[in-house]
């Protein structure tokens, strides 16, 4: 445990990163051949690895340390104060050839003061400092923002590749472990292959990949009990720990991990393709009832009918 595995893994050159599409792969590598980048926004789920694949162009292209400006849209970059630092650091000549700034989760900056004031800057010092803007959800992006960058959206990566990735750490560890056990962190977690590396590390601590349930831990996430339950056919007991331990904040992400197991619904094609409208039901009604709970468990309730 004296250092996560989510950052011990994290790749570092454009050979450790695992592209989803080779295309973006061959763009980065013109990048890096080219020796610069443009502005850019990379979009994609969380833990799809866009911060990574930010920091993998920047110690590529062999950027200075003192010329790279890290910030986060959620916390200190979501208030305009903050420009006036920004703005002294585009303001000084780079060591190298271009300053970087890093600025993670941008669709929270303030969009009516300072994603404004941010696409002046991206305009006014284009020659010399690039923006890397990373985000969850690129409509919060004003369309100003997106004109001036190269949009690149980052796929979530195969569950098959996702499943593998995690086997290797495992391994790496010399952590023991079956691959039902696996399977099951897997799909409570994917597409969130960070989030899935903490999970792992958290269960393992003896040498041996233990399902939390059993683990005796403190931490345990939800969904890893759900998923176990399904996989039991304990279809009732799953729904009742979804129900009674997902809050209003996870509803979003509930859908979303319900569409990104689709087979935990049905192994069949057709039927989950009936999940999907399901699921695609259930966030409809989202704003026209008052109790999600029960919007959430009719939803469960139909899924479970289609096995």
């Amino acid at each position: 445990m004296k250092q996560l595995w989510k950052d011990k893994y994290r790749p570092k050159t454009v050979a450790e990163y695992a592209f989803s599409d080779e295309n973006l792969k061959a763009q980065v590598e013109y990048w890096i051949k080219n020796g610069s980048i443009p502005q850019l926004l990379l979009s994609g789920s969380p833990g799809t690895g866009k911060t990574t694949l930010a920091r993998v162009l920047i110690n590529e292209l062999g950027v200075d340390e003192f010329d790279i400006m890290d910030a986060n849209g959620s916390k200190e970059a979501r208030k305009i104060e903050w420009m006036d630092k920004l703005i002294s650091f585009c303001q000084t000549m780079p060591y190298g050839d271009f300053k970087v700034v890093l600025i993670d989760e941008a669709d929270y900056m303030n969009p009516n003061s300072v994603q404004p004031a941010l696409r002046a800057l991206m305009e006014d010092y284009s020659e010399s400092v690039r923006f890397i803007l990373t985000c969850n959800y690129p409509n919060k992006i004003l369309p100003a923002i997106h004109s001036r960058c190269t949009n690149v959206h980052i796929d979530k990566p195969d569950v098959t590749e996702f499943t593998a990735r995690a086997a290797t750490v495992l391994v790496t560890e010399g952590v023991e472990f079956d691959l039902d056990t696996l399977d099951l962190f897997v799909k409570a977690t994917y597409p969130d292959l960070r989030k899935c590396m903490n999970l792992l590390q958290e269960n393992s601590i003896t040498g041996i990949l233990v399902k939390p349930t059993s683990s005796g831990q403190s931490t345990q996430d939800w969904k890893l009990q759900a998923v176990d339950l399904f996989k039991q056919g304990r279809v009732q007991d799953a729904r009742k720990a979804i129900c009674s331990q997902a809050g209003a904040e996870d509803m979003d992400s509930m859908y979303r991990w319900m569409y990104d197991n689709l087979e935990l619904w049905s192994p069949e094609p057709e039927k989950q393709d009936q999940a999907i409208v399901i699921i695609r039901n259930a966030i409809a009604n989202v704003p026209l009832v008052t109790d999600q709970e029960i919007n959430l468990s009719a939803c469960l309730i139909e899924l479970c009918q289609l096995k």
